[in-house]
């Protein structure tokens, strides 16, 4: 039974690789099931280790390394070819060719984090920095309003995401929030599931559970956003 939680780890690790080649051979959409269902796995790993009290030093090491493939390389590939079929490259004098390759730094700064997420002893109960699945999700939610894919037409947001400056803020903002200090909520239910001690988290799935409501599958960047701003916050106000 040891190894069940290291079993899941590695399907989390087979559903990134297989996104990879989803995502270079144009099929985003798969790609993106791909991610959703490594989150998937990303989670029941950890549950079944606390669940079967078998969690251990390679357990977690082998996390982070599943982690930089499905959710730092697939969405540093998913922000590469939204930069690349960018129209508006063709109006940045010459330079269009090369300004793609800098979304791979997403990819970098992910395996940063999670490499000083394994070290970092104040991460046990709640994250410092943005977690890199949640970046994952909303940069690919994100590609895919951008592709106007049908199940994620997002209207107005659709524009936005479609336009190039936007694009290249993804960059430097998602490298940030990855690196930062920013406390952010676990929506482990470490503690059991109480409404007094996971306030927070019900707060959130009702709300995320509306903004999908309302703007479909469209609302998953915005439910990321959300993430960021209650984390401010709650968590915030205990720093």
């Amino acid at each position: 039974m040891s190894q069940v939680p290291n079993m899941v780890t590695l399907l989390n690790l087979l559903s990134g690789s297989v996104s990879v080649i989803m995502v270079l051979s144009g099929e985003t959409l798969l790609a993106a099931m791909l991610v959703g269902l490594a989150a998937i796995f990303d989670f029941f790993d950890g549950f079944l280790a606390r669940l079967l009290k078998v969690k251990s030093d390679i357990g977690k090491e082998l996390d982070s390394l599943a982690d930089v493939i499905s959710f730092g390389l697939v969405p540093a590939l998913f922000l590469f070819m939204m930069l690349r079929n960018n129209p508006g490259l063709e109006e940045t004098a010459g330079v269009g060719d090369m300004i793609p390759y800098f979304a791979l730094l997403t990819g970098a700064f992910s395996a940063y984090r999670l490499a000083f997420f394994n070290l970092d002893t104040r991460q046990t109960e709640s994250f410092r920095g943005l977690p890199t699945p949640a970046n994952a999700i909303f940069i690919v939610s994100l590609s895919l309003i951008a592709g106007e894919t049908p199940l994620f037409d997002a209207g107005v947001i659709s524009s936005f995401a479609g336009n190039l400056w936007v694009q290249l803020l993804l960059i430097p903002l998602s490298c940030w929030l990855l690196v930062s200090d920013i406390p952010m909520f676990a929506l482990k239910f470490s503690k059991g599931f109480g409404f007094s001690q996971n306030r927070i988290r019900y707060l959130f799935l009702l709300l995320s559970l509306l903004l999908l409501v309302f703007f479909r599958f469209g609302g998953i960047p915005l439910i990321i956003v959300m993430y960021v701003m209650i984390s401010l916050f709650t968590e915030g106000e205990k720093n």
